[in-house]
């Protein structure tokens, strides 16, 4: 029995000098200090696309809050699956990565076995946005909207290409998606990123692609893309005379992109719950709202466990989309 209270004592002793020390002052500094070093935000795709606009929105408004600089590491290959395994084997506290469509609620229904767990490998931030797909076409093809394209593709089956940023982007998505829904078939070819491929889009080497509003809005607007339909619920503000595919006969139809801010699972809760502070005031923030808004992006800014929640709902979304594309990575 004296033994027994002896190290019940030494238990409660312990106990007490652990929950001093992080009530004092010092500990709490320690936490309130962090982060220690600038924040490391991976982007998992090639510059010139979507991601990195929204990405570099987001840093540029944490940086002035959180106490250190927020940069934008493009990490591209493999869908997203290279930067994702980089990032949820991190350590070092300091690195996040901007989770996305595919890397989240795609590609574990795309590759046999990913390099990653989407649901267990990375806690969720906040989805920061939302970004309607615009399906576009080279200036010289002869159309002038969606209904003319499906009409044109039909009539030259599997004549018409249609470019990515790779094998289950956002942009592979939404263009297999709209086949599906107008019964039309065309080649997909792959790139390494958005940039690559619009390139040659403009240059006449593909006829057709699909990417997020920020990164064709400016080759919209200078005449060298043709923008057919939009994938929104409701037409874009800065292209009022696009219809959207619902609104050219296919009711219902929706394409977006969205993006949102993930740290790795091993990440401290205390550091966690300062991040989702940080990011969800960047994200509603006017600055952000703006940026995105220039672009037709749609700033969101929601809690993670909404943001949870939500990726639970793309996944179930895309698993059957994913099955009856039968779409796969490169090489199988």
């Amino acid at each position: 029995m004296t033994q027994h209270l002896h190290i019940t004592r030494r238990q409660l002793l312990a106990n007490t000098a652990a929950s001093a020390l992080a009530l004092s002052p010092a500990f709490a500094n320690a936490e309130a200090a962090w982060p220690t070093k600038p924040l490391r935000l991976v982007v998992p795709f090639a510059p010139g696309g979507s991601s990195e606009i929204v990405a570099r929105a987001l840093a540029g408004e944490m940086a002035k809050t959180i106490g250190q600089n927020v940069f934008v590491d493009n990490k591209p290959g493999g869908a997203g699956n290279i930067a994702m395994q980089e990032v949820a084997n991190a350590t070092d506290d300091h690195t996040l990565i901007l989770g996305h469509i595919g890397t989240l609620a795609v590609n574990q229904y795309i590759f046999p076995k990913l390099p990653y767990d989407p649901n267990k490998d990375f806690t969720p931030i906040t989805l920061i946005s939302k970004v309607p797909s615009l399906y576009v076409v080279h200036p010289d093809l002869p159309v002038k909207n969606l209904k003319e394209f499906v009409a044109y593709a039909k009539a030259n089956p599997g004549k018409l290409s249609y470019g990515s940023a790779g094998n289950g982007s956002a942009g592979h998505l939404a263009f297999e998606y709209l086949k599906m829904a107008t019964d039309t078939f065309m080649l997909h070819v792959p790139y390494r990123g958005t940039g690559a491929m619009l390139t040659d889009l403009m240059a006449g080497r593909l006829d057709a692609a699909a990417a997020g509003a920020p990164a064709l809005l400016q080759f919209i607007k200078a005449g060298k893309l043709r923008c057919i339909a939009t994938g929104s619920s409701a037409r874009l503000p800065l292209l009022p005379d696009v219809p959207t595919v619902a609104e050219q006969g296919f009711k219902g139809f929706e394409m977006t992109q969205w993006y949102g801010l993930m740290a790795p699972s091993k990440m401290p809760k205390a550091h966690i719950d300062k991040l989702e502070k940080e990011a969800i005031a960047a994200a509603r923030g006017k600055v952000v709202h703006d940026k995105l808004s220039q672009d037709t992006a749609l700033a969101i800014g929601n809690t993670r466990a909404e943001f949870e929640a939500f990726i639970k709902l793309e996944q179930a979304r895309w698993k059957p989309v994913i099955a009856r594309a039968q779409i796969k990575p490169e090489g199988i």
